[in-house]
């Protein structure tokens, strides 16, 4: 399901997208290193791009996890994936996402960091929705305060980032909190 505001639109990557995927992570590697997950195991098996691709479909027809393509104006810009769907007693999810260097600042996260949040709350009706950011990522900081997601604190050496355990902040928003919506407020 493609969820778009004005030029902005996530759309689910489709193997397709590798060339033009792969081209925009090695043009932006330095910019998305100090952030990028990395496994603390040396010969961690690293999938191809058509394995993680097939392994996120899988997690979108099972209701676990959607991978979605950024574009603006019809141009690849990024990735969003709504990860860790959790049914039952938590009826949550985590959203995590990178952007181009280039594209960086000109408010596009937080209008899809708005619409999968919506997707999260009125399409899959989930309850919570959270993002873990690193301490010094400014940029993302600004994000979740745009949108109104509240700081639940921190998470010491939350995730391997970079080749290094790292302490992430961790930010939550409910169905409650958003009042009818965040892409309303985006536009």
């Amino acid at each position: 399901m493609d969820l778009a505001s004005g030029d902005i639109r996530l759309r689910p990557l489709r193997l397709r997208d590798r060339v033009a995927w792969d081209a925009l992570r090695v043009r932006n590697a330095a910019w998305l290193r100090p952030w990028e997950a990395t496994s603390p195991e040396a010969a961690a098996f690293r999938p191809t791009f058509a394995q993680y691709v097939r392994s996120q479909n899988r997690a979108a027809r099972r209701g676990e996890g959607y991978a979605y393509v950024i574009e603006v104006g019809g141009q690849m810009a990024g990735q969003l994936t709504i990860s860790s769907v959790t049914r039952g007693s938590l009826q949550s999810a985590t959203i995590g996402y990178w952007i181009a260097e280039d594209m960086a600042g000109r408010g596009i996260v937080p209008v899809c960091v708005a619409l999968a949040t919506d997707f999260c709350f009125f399409e899959l009706g989930l309850h919570r929705v959270e993002i873990n950011i690193r301490p010094e990522n400014a940029a993302s900081l600004r994000v979740v305060a745009k949108l109104g997601f509240r700081d639940e604190g921190v998470r010491r050496q939350y995730l391997h980032i970079n080749g290094t355990w790292a302490d992430h902040r961790s930010f939550a928003l409910t169905v409650d909190e958003a009042h009818g919506g965040l892409t309303a407020r985006q536009s």
